[in-house]
């Protein structure tokens, strides 16, 4: 429990904790543009934007169950005992990831979800097949480092956490300038081989540096076994967290579904990872919020309510920022510029956008409120706003879609928005209730 005597960090603190994680999400948020901007510039670009986003809407859906790997570890891993049974649990989910991916890539069950379900076009569907394949590590990769993570910044090392971000970025970036320089590779699969190959080499170096801390943690004894949680306990811990990501990350085959039958298929499915990818430029400083409230949070009401301050100021600030981009001519430098969309695909795009300018707010109170209820290790209310989350974003398609006319890639982002912002709404709300 926080210890209510504990002194508030100052804003600056909280800041200096916080700016390493910030840089690190920032950093990650270029991955998409840097690639779309790749992808853009190969033939057929199209199909190729289109099959990249679909491949990895699908790798997001089986990684979704270990992304809270980070706030298990950074919350459980206490001593030699909890950071035993958190990795053996770890192990065990990131076992269970692959084999999700290892399924999705069989080309039976591919088929059937290309076709059957998200009604691809045969020219999209077959690139994003094989960057699906190449996807494969992905999942396993991504719970490792998350672990590694955690015990960093359990520590207080946020520094190192940002340092892995810059090597996987230069992974990323030279495999898939080498790719694009060579020729001859498709834009999905150059996609897929560039953003699988950065997060292998930084879950490597992640576990290279938390080596020191994990000899610390071992060498720490419990001061009680009952203050160590269990197997049971870090299940009925984690399940709600991971069933959370779980069904956000499954509303992205959900948007594909709907926006494959809607105005403008191919155009909004090309647009969409380009729209997600800035889009998550500005929501990244509060995700990278959470951890930050989880380790600070320990101190009590006090250090609770300087960190709401902060949170506060951090979606406000993401929202305006991102305003002054996406009102501005400078969205057209952005999308036309940058990621390299052609001019019968900007104006969608810039639309698209500005749909999306509350986003980082609700982001904002999402973080702080899950952080919160990670801390009094009461997550099941977190996976009830995730169901009120989906099944806003279910219904806002299936009413743009059918009724609108509008292009799918509006709607699209039209309907993340509502859900979003339904799942921060019935947080407030049951939280105080």
């Amino acid at each position: 429990m926080p210890n209510d005597e504990a002194p508030a960090p100052s804003q600056r603190t909280i800041f200096r904790f916080w700016l390493p994680l910030a840089a690190t999400w920032l950093m990650m948020a270029t991955e998409g543009p840097f690639v779309a901007a790749l992808v853009a510039r190969l033939p057929e670009p199209k199909h190729n934007l289109a099959a990249f986003g679909v491949a990895l809407a699908l790798a997001f859906v089986a990684e979704a169950p270990i992304m809270m790997l980070l706030a298990a570890t950074t919350a459980l891993a206490r001593d030699r005992e909890s950071l035993a049974r958190v990795w053996r649990f770890s192990l065990l989910m990131n076992g269970g990831v692959t084999a999700v991916m290892a399924l999705i890539a069989l080309p039976p069950v591919f088929g059937l979800l290309a076709s059957g379900v998200l009604a691809l076009p045969p020219e999209v569907a077959n690139r994003a097949h094989l960057a699906v394949a190449i996807f494969l590590p992905w999942p396993a990769a991504i719970g490792f480092r998350r672990f590694q993570q955690g015990i960093l910044i359990g520590a207080g090392r946020t520094r190192l956490v940002a340092y892995g971000t810059v090597v996987r970025l230069s992974t990323m970036a030279a495999t898939g300038t080498v790719l694009f320089l060579r020729g001859g590779t498709d834009g999905a699969v150059l996609g897929a081989a560039a953003l699988t190959s950065g997060v292998v080499v930084e879950a490597v170096v992640s576990w290279a540096w938390a080596r020191t801390d994990r000899e610390r943690l071992k060498s720490v004894s419990p001061a009680s076994l009952e203050d160590v949680p269990t197997m049971s306990d870090i299940q009925r811990f984690y399940w709600p967290l991971a069933v959370t990501p779980l069904m956000n990350m499954a509303s992205q085959p959900l948007v594909t579904f709907f926006v494959g039958r809607g105005v403008l298929p191919i155009e909004s499915l090309a647009v969409l990872p380009v729209v997600n990818s800035f889009a998550f430029l500005f929501r990244c400083p509060a995700l990278a919020f959470q951890e930050v409230v989880i380790a600070l949070g320990r101190g009590g009401e006090a250090a609770l309510r300087a960190l709401r301050r902060f949170a506060t100021l951090l979606g406000a600030l993401s929202s305006l920022a991102m305003a002054a981009v996406v009102l501005t001519p400078a969205a057209g430098l952005w999308f036309a510029t940058v990621t390299g969309l052609g001019p019968e695909l900007l104006p969608l795009a810039r639309i698209a956008a500005a749909v999306l300018v509350p986003m980082p707010i609700a982001a904002a109170i999402l973080v702080w409120m899950n952080a919160r209820l990670v801390l009094a290790r009461t997550t099941r209310l977190v996976t009830w706003a995730t169901l009120a989350e989906l099944t806003v974003i279910g219904a806002t398609l299936y009413a743009g879609i059918t009724f609108s006319g509008a292009p799918a890639a509006i709607v699209a982002t039209a309907a993340v928005l509502a859900g979003r912002w339904a799942g921060a709404l019935f947080l407030l709300v049951g939280v105080r209730s």
